[in-house]
């Protein structure tokens, strides 16, 4: 098997002889399939390398089962070839020179998949939100047109030569995300790259070059072509992230957010409930950081990353800057912006194409997130409590994590009494969960029963009733069979005699 070769770089040697030397250990692990791809294209007279994230996450010493290659092969000339190599392959990107394939795991290795790209160029039509394809013939072009240089790094299979004509090996040891090419050129020639430095900078903790944050900022404007699909899909790995937070201030210090999320920057302006000197979209970041401190890693009730969870949380207050009030004495009030927040929020996931059950629990815990306030100011009686839960309904360990992030006071006092509180309330819960079930509250009595005992069919009444034996349950707790046989008698009586 060749040994991976790299040209030494003359900045910060010590640190790029450390990211080789990971590299060399991640990539003679994935040398194998590697190698074996090459040698089979190279034998049918292509060109093929390795290319992008595995390459860079290589140097960052981590592995990848899914391996991106480019090649100088047609995608037609592609096709049959991983069709023989791999135990099932796929089309889909065929229109952009993308084939795919899979070959499931043999002895100890890993199922591998693997796309394959003939060397290309994107370009947009001023007017269009679909890139329009050009294919290319040397790797060194195709390197050229990538987002960034520490994406712009590959490996020749199969004699495993390192290529990194833009330097992105300095860039990875400096921590930059940098351009290959003028960024204005590459930020023209497909303007997702913008949103694409925001979401590397949230998924590498970089820090974007300064005349790339630049072009972002003179270009902006332009991410309007891209689908609010493709945006959406960047917006989401972002948040998911493992420091989305940088890549939100790139968003929004770069004018992005303006485009994409503009409800975002428009926190800025607005002092938080407190009237301190921090704003709501400070205190919205500080939210996120806290909230995603509350996931429960790979497992658990809240596994992370939870974008539900991470969009709630950055989104909870945007109903603040039209709620706002300056009240007599210096005070502001955001009356009911919990709820003006939640028909924000719905309208923005929708017009950035997130699926309706997104939409659904995003609004949903946005419009829950100051409920619990009203339990730090008083004992809740149990009927309170169970409407709690019954409104959070499968939300409710995120609307746990969400109103325990809300706290940013710098009171210690006043953050250790909600802190006590919200303890209180879970035991509350956890409680009442072991003598009712509590989960999944109904009446005592279903549509059947109640048609049965009050001698009528499907309708308007059979709901009147069913929701009056709610509400009882919800006063009461468990009533019982019997006593909701009466309880809903007298009612019908008593109606029937209005």
């Amino acid at each position: 098997m060749p040994t991976p070769t790299t040209r030494p770089l003359p900045d910060e040697p010590r640190l790029q002889l450390d990211l080789q030397r990971r590299a060399l250990a991640v990539l003679t692990q994935m040398a194998p399939v590697a190698v074996e791809l090459g040698e089979v294209f190279r034998d049918a007279g292509h060109e093929l390398s390795l290319v992008g994230g595995p390459v860079r996450d290589a140097f960052l010493g981590r592995a990848s089962n899914d391996l991106d290659f480019a090649t100088s092969a047609s995608p037609d000339e592609t096709e049959p070839i991983l069709a023989a190599w791999g135990d099932a392959h796929w089309d889909i990107g065929k229109e952009f020179g993308t084939i795919g394939a899979k070959r499931f795991a043999r002895g100890g290795d890993d199922e591998v998949v693997v796309e394959v790209t003939t060397y290309r160029s994107d370009e947009y039509d001023p007017e269009s939100r679909k890139p329009v394809v050009a294919f290319g013939d040397t790797l060194e072009g195709d390197l050229s047109r990538r987002d960034f240089t520490v994406n712009a790094m590959a490996v020749r299979v199969p004699e495993m030569a390192f290529v990194d004509p833009h330097d992105g090996l300095a860039d990875l040891a400096a921590k930059v995300l940098r351009t290959p090419i003028a960024p204005e050129r590459s930020f023209d020639d497909d303007p997702l790259r913008m949103m694409r430095a925001a979401r590397f900078a949230a998924q590498l903790s970089f820090h974007v070059e300064q005349g790339t944050l630049a072009a972002i900022v003179a270009m902006a404007g332009r991410i309007s072509i891209v689908s609010a699909e493709r945006v959406q899909t960047e917006l989401s790995k972002l948040l998911c992230a493992g420091a989305p937070r940088l890549g939100l201030e790139v968003l929004v210090d770069t004018g992005l957010a303006d485009h994409v999320l503009p409800e975002l920057p428009a926190l800025q302006l607005e002092i938080d409930e407190h009237h301190r000197h921090k704003d709501v979209y400070a205190h919205s970041l500080i939210v996120l950081d806290q909230a995603i401190a509350q996931e429960t890693g790979p497992d658990g009730v809240v596994p992370a990353p939870d974008l539900v969870l991470r969009l709630a949380s950055l989104l909870h207050d945007i109903g603040k800057p039209g709620t706002r009030r300056f009240e007599d004495g210096g005070g502001v009030s955001f009356h009911h912006h919990e709820v003006v927040g939640a028909k924000l929020v719905a309208k923005r996931l929708k017009a950035l194409k997130y699926e309706k059950q997104v939409v659904k629990d995003v609004a949903r815990l946005v419009e829950l997130h100051l409920r619990f306030h009203g339990y730090g100011e008083g004992q809740w009686t149990d009927s309170a409590v169970r409407r709690y839960v019954t409104d959070a309904g499968p939300l409710l360990e995120r609307l746990h994590r969400l109103t325990r992030a809300d706290c940013t006071t710098r009171n210690r006092r006043k953050a250790e009494r909600l802190s006590r509180a919200y303890d209180d309330l879970e035991a509350r819960i956890a409680a009442l969960r072991e003598k009712e079930a509590l989960d999944a509250v109904r009446p005592d009595l279903d549509g059947s029963q109640i048609m049965e005992i009050l001698g009528i069919g499907p309708g308007p009444q059979v709901g009147e009733a069913y929701r009056y034996l709610l509400e009882l349950r919800m006063e009461n707790g468990p009533l019982g069979e019997e006593a909701a046989r009466a309880a809903l008698t007298a009612w019908w009586a008593e109606r029937a005699a209005e």
